[in-house]
């Protein structure tokens, strides 16, 4: 073997021409080497073809898939199935019907316990603003409520004793003076001419020994006089339970309105605090400035009795200041009664007190009011009258005290959140 035979590459490094010439083969190779130039052709063409068509198939929009053809429900959604049947309808109708029955009834039941917890809440947040003056001196709250509490309790114990005593004597009077005004009111002519024609007597002697002898009517009377009785026990301890709980609320006033704060998402805590302190604090200052000016008239009641010689000069005073706490009809019920008790005793009486009374009402209409009431709910008349006239129906006295500090807080809310959410839409 040469030299030059050595330095050939190996056998493994050599490259192959991408297309044979069978002329350069050996014949006995010839037509190998072209059926397999031919068969290497014709997968490149096919290869080229099936790129083609795949990049055609990629461009080309792809349709959605068809949906599967239903099937029968098997397993658990057969159950979703029955669910829809009209026996189960029913049934969960049933269920809802007795649950709302159920809730009703025993909220009928707690009737009594809502109406002392709303009284509590309503004093609460009428003395808060007083409490709230002594904390801002630099007093502790406790100290604040202990003191704004015992001057309650300090005016409940002076109008008990100012009007307790009258009562009770007066009451003891009136009795003692019955037979004598019954004899009186016989005696008189008219009286005795009525009775002649219409032999009036008679018939009441004859229906009150029937009366009497009816067993069922004696205990009628007397089940209605321990209603009675059993109604002034329960007002007595309603109004303690009620002067208790107040003491609570008052006193644990900002812990109770955090914990109802954070029941209110973290985003809109902000906004429902600021909607909240201010309804608050228009009830608190509507409830005292309705105070202030039934006080006002108590007073100056009390002064025209006493200047006038009228009997029962305190009872009617507080009397007319509880009625003046009723918005727009409790002033004019307290004049009424004034101008009655006035008129029994001369009809002179009668007309001065109606005189003061039409004095009064434009004074404290036009210069009382605005003064006190500068700075708390304004709320226009007709809503006024439709929310006193609702909440007398719904809860009585109780109802037309609220009806308008609750008016306002709705109006508040309609202000500053439905009209501007409406505005934004």
């Amino acid at each position: 073997m040469s030299a030059h035979e050595d330095s050939d590459p190996p056998v493994r490094r050599l490259r192959v021409p991408s297309r044979l010439n069978p002329v350069t083969v050996p014949r006995v190779g010839a037509r190998a080497v072209q059926r397999w130039q031919d068969y290497r052709e014709r997968q490149l063409e096919l290869l080229a073809e099936s790129n083609e068509l795949r990049r055609e198939m990629w461009e080309r929009p792809q349709p959605r898939p068809a949906a599967p053809p239903e099937t029968a429900p098997t397993g658990p959604s057969q159950r979703l199935v029955a669910l829809s049947s009209p026996f189960f309808i029913g049934f969960v109708g049933a269920l809802g019907v007795l649950t709302a029955i159920f809730l009703a009834g025993n909220l009928s039941r707690l009737s009594a316990v809502l109406t002392v917890l709303a009284m509590a809440l309503f004093l609460t947040l009428v003395l808060n603003p007083i409490v709230e003056v002594f904390t801002r001196r630099g007093m502790r709250r406790q100290m604040g409520v202990l003191i704004v509490f015992s001057g309650l309790i300090a005016v409940f114990a002076a109008l008990g004793y100012l009007v307790a005593p009258p009562v009770v004597e007066q009451t003891t009077t009136l009795v003692e003076r019955t037979p004598r005004y019954l004899e009186d009111l016989a005696g008189a002519s008219w009286a005795t001419q009525l009775n002649a024609q219409f032999d009036i007597s008679q018939r009441m002697t004859t229906e009150f020994d029937a009366r009497m002898s009816d067993n069922a009517f004696v205990s009628t009377v007397f089940g209605g006089v321990l209603g009675a009785a059993g109604w002034v026990a329960g007002g007595v301890v309603g109004f303690l339970t009620t002067l208790i709980l107040t003491l609570y609320l008052l006193a644990t006033l900002p812990s109770v309105k955090d914990g109802a704060y954070k029941l209110v998402p973290a985003s809109r805590r902000p906004r429902v605090i600021a909607l909240a302190e201010e309804i608050m604090r228009r009830v608190g200052s509507y409830a005292l400035g309705q105070i202030s000016v039934a006080s006002i008239n108590a007073f100056c009641t009390w002064v025209l009795l006493e200047v006038l010689g009228l009997p029962y000069p305190v009872v009617l005073a507080v009397l007319v200041g509880f009625l003046g706490l009723i918005p727009m009809i409790g002033a004019i019920l307290g004049a009424v009664i004034v101008a009655s008790v006035a008129l029994a005793q001369d009809p002179t009486l009668a007309l001065v007190v109606v005189i003061y009374y039409v004095v009064y009402q434009q004074i404290e209409n036009y210069v009382i009011v605005p003064r006190i009431m500068a700075r708390t709910v304004s709320v226009p008349g007709a809503v006024t009258v439709t929310s006193v006239l609702i909440g007398g129906t719904l809860l009585g006295v109780l109802g037309a005290l609220v009806a308008i500090p609750i008016a306002a807080g709705l109006l508040l809310l309609y202000e500053e959140v439905v009209v501007p959410r409406q505005s934004r839409l």
